[in-house]
């Protein structure tokens, strides 16, 4: 079938775009009920319809803006979408402002967890990087700027939020040590950025069940587990210095259903890095 038109476009934004919102202030919404809605606006199929949403998630990451976990992101989308989705961005301040509310707030408690062992999860599978034309973050002759919604850098400025992850990880390495049979190991876990600061590139000392250090450094979002997250220069240089002891602890659907995936080693060979904020000095 053909590209879709902008009208088309534009619906399956709005549809999207009010889930979102949903979502965010945390009330129930039927996906298939929506789909079959919009069947009726604009004469796709189902499959077509669950494609195109799971297209939204992929550039609402890519402009590091929060997506509905749901629908897992799909890069191969028109530049159509893309513009559309910057547009209302753009033009809906009442959804800008929610979320930077949701990535701001501080974290609530978690429910209870029956069995900490069991949160751990394998790393989500994005595919290949998909640059569209215009680049995200690249001037376009016709409209300037390409926004990036800063929900990442909130919620990575969010102490609460990112406290809160640290503590379910000190947690969950704990209860590992422990049932290896390593509880003298279990007992020496360090939580490092509360007790020596910030600067040492990781914020918990664990252990290998051999002895061996294991540094990890935790980002913690309320999103799904492909939401960006940023690190710092010096995160990046201990990961590459030190590799083989490097884990970077993911923590995602926090408050909700915590869980989290490992990323091993250098994060530079893991993820793809964006530079979106240089240090200056004049020359």
């Amino acid at each position: 079938m053909n590209d879709w038109t902008r009208q088309e476009v534009e619906a399956a934004v709005s549809d999207y775009f009010e889930m979102l919102e949903a979502e965010l202030r945390g009330e129930t919404f039927n996906k298939a009920e929506h789909n079959r809605n919009l069947q009726k606006i604009i004469s796709r199929s189902r499959g077509s319809i669950e494609f195109k949403h799971e297209n939204i998630s992929a550039v609402l990451i890519e402009l590091g803006c929060r997506y509905i976990d749901g629908y897992k992101p799909r890069r191969n989308y028109q530049d159509l979408l893309r513009d559309v989705i910057v547009e209302r961005l753009e033009a809906s301040q009442p959804l800008r402002h929610l979320l930077q509310m949701v990535a701001d707030a501080p974290a609530r408690d978690m429910p209870t967890l029956k069995d900490i062992l069991s949160i751990k999860v394998p790393p989500p599978q994005f595919g290949p990087r998909r640059v569209p034309k215009g680049g995200v973050g690249q001037l376009r002759e016709d409209r300037g700027p390409m926004p990036v919604i800063d929900y990442a850098g909130r919620e990575e400025r969010n102490r609460s939020l990112g406290l809160a992850g640290e503590h379910l990880v000190l947690n969950y390495e704990h209860e590992r040590l422990w049932m290896a049979g390593k509880k003298r190991l279990a007992e020496r876990i360090e939580h490092v950025s509360a007790t020596r600061g910030d600067h040492l590139g990781y914020d918990v000392r664990s252990f290998e069940e051999s002895g061996d250090d294991r540094l990890i450094e935790v980002k913690t979002t309320r999103a799904g587990a492909m939401q960006p997250f940023f690190v710092t220069r010096n995160e990046l240089r201990v990961s590459e210095v030190r590799p083989e002891e490097y884990h970077l602890y993911r923590v995602h659907r926090f408050e909700r259903d915590p869980r989290f995936f490992v990323l091993d080693g250098a994060v530079s060979e893991c993820c793809d890095l964006d530079g979106m904020v240089y240090q200056a000095r004049v020359k």
